[in-house]
């Protein structure tokens, strides 16, 4: 026998008139029914376990991008705070302008696969004029976020195994000078800040004692704040990090000092640096903020900063140039707008410009075949009065040679006449000659005879 349910049951004291209250089966169903317990664990706690196991296994990626003057310690630092030497080529520092360098490792701890991604802005500060020395840096973070965007578009897409080139962090390298920041170092921040968390430290600070730079930190927190720029705060939502991340923004920016030599102090070797007058230990907190900025970069907050970058930064990218290609949220109306939408009525947009453009060249096409035809009908009214002129010209000419022919016949002609005249004559002659010789040679004979 199948028990059934106290809800069916008080429907069916319903429906059937029975007299007997609901109360009363409730009781004696319960008193018949078996306690059943759970013969295992439920599993659903066992979440948190099973995504850090496909995180484990997928590996892990952080990409920071490294921006200051030559010669502050950008890899000196990177090597110190991995504790790896990092391979690469030397950077060239004779261009005209600042370049991009980015240098991908895998490094591994325990069981844990990190794709760890150095950029460094070669030459940043080394020109005369350092207008645009950010824009490069700029540049580059755009197309990182174009390239995620692009593959997000796509309709087969593979972000499952998709290298994330976004930059995750940026460590401003501030120098030691004790003043105050530099106009580059506020116009490059300015930038950055809605694009990129930027960490600012101040490198080489063994280089000022310590109370220049308390007075250094506080004034650089303070042009930063007037300027407007918006640094990266440690976040203090969750209470598990709360206290640390509290603390350490009191610290920023971080004092830090690099080094990759270790020597021995005490039984220990430690990383520092040896001068005349005294050792500087990189992880000796009452030296610098190395450990502070080791802590709270990869210990406490790698991930927020990885979120941050995509849930802030990465999201205002990518709204703007949506709305720069056409889309949005929202009617005139303020209703929702699909996203086909959007697709529609873009592409009535473009069509309609479409077909704007196609008039407006087709009238364009008119005019200029009007004005062709208006410059041919000119050319051929000019061809044709040079024509007339030509022909005029030619028929005058022709009527110079006839009358200079005929000039030309008449002198023959009368040139004739006066050599037929001139021919008589000398024939005339001849015979009148030849007559009174031999009229000379009959009277010589007749006188000869005599």
């Amino acid at each position: 026998m199948y028990p059934v349910p106290v809800a069916g049951v008080r429907e069916l004291l319903v429906t059937s008139g029975s007299t007997m209250a609901a109360a009363e089966v409730a009781r004696q169903m319960s008193e018949g029914a078996r306690n059943l317990s759970l013969s295992g664990h439920v599993g659903f706690d066992s979440m948190p376990d099973q995504l850090v196991n496909k995180s484990v296994c997928q590996g892990f990626c952080f990409n920071i991008l490294c921006v200051g003057e030559t010669g502050l310690g950008k890899s000196t630092l990177m090597d110190t705070l991995f504790n790896t030497r990092f391979e690469g080529d030397p950077a060239v520092h004779n261009q005209p302008g600042v370049h991009i360098k980015s240098n991908n490792y895998e490094l591994q701890e325990s069981n844990v696969r990190l794709k760890l991604s150095i950029v460094n802005s070669v030459g940043f500060g080394d020109q005369i004029n350092k207008e645009e020395s950010y824009k490069s840096i700029v540049e580059f973070i755009d197309a990182q976020f174009e390239a995620y965007l692009q593959e997000e578009l796509k309709i087969k897409r593979t972000l499952h195994n998709y290298h994330d080139s976004r930059i995750h962090v940026c460590l401003y390298f501030i120098a030691p000078t004790g003043h105050s920041l530099k106009s580059l170092d506020l116009v490059t921040m300015k930038k950055l800040d809605s694009k990129v968390n930027i960490i600012p430290i101040i490198a080489k600070a063994d280089s000022i004692s310590k109370n220049e730079l308390q007075k250094f930190k506080i004034k650089i927190m303070s042009e930063l704040v007037s300027n407007g720029v918006q640094i990266y705060q440690f976040p203090t939502d969750d209470e598990t990090v709360a206290e640390i991340n509290g603390t350490m923004n009191a610290h920023l920016p971080f004092a830090v000092v690099g080094s990759t030599e270790e020597i021995k102090i005490g039984n220990k070797m430690m990383k520092a640096r040896q001068y005349p007058w005294g050792t500087v230990q990189v992880e000796n907190e009452n030296h610098c903020d190395f450990v502070k900025l080791r802590e709270m970069l990869i210990r406490v907050n790698m991930e927020d900063l990885r979120e941050q970058t995509h849930t802030r930064h990465y999201e205002l990218y990518r709204r703007c140039k949506l709305e720069e290609m056409g889309f949005k949220d929202t009617d005139p109306d303020n209703k929702p707008f699909s996203l086909q939408e959007t697709y529609e009525a873009k592409r009535n947009e473009f069509l309609g410009e479409l077909q704007k453009k196609e008039e407006e060249m087709r009238q364009m096409f008119v005019m200029r075949v009007k004005e062709k035809e208006s410059e041919l009908k000119e050319a051929e009214k000019e061809l044709h009065d040079k024509f007339d002129r030509l022909k005029k010209l030619h028929q005058d000419e022709k009527k110079k040679l006839e009358d200079k022919k005929k000039s030309l016949d008449d002198e023959i002609n009368a040139f004739k006449q006066r050599k037929t005249a001139a021919e008589l004559l000398q024939s005339q002659a001849q015979q009148s000659g030849s007559q009174q010789t031999l009229k000379r040679e009959k009277e010589r004979k007749n006188s000869g005879f005599l």
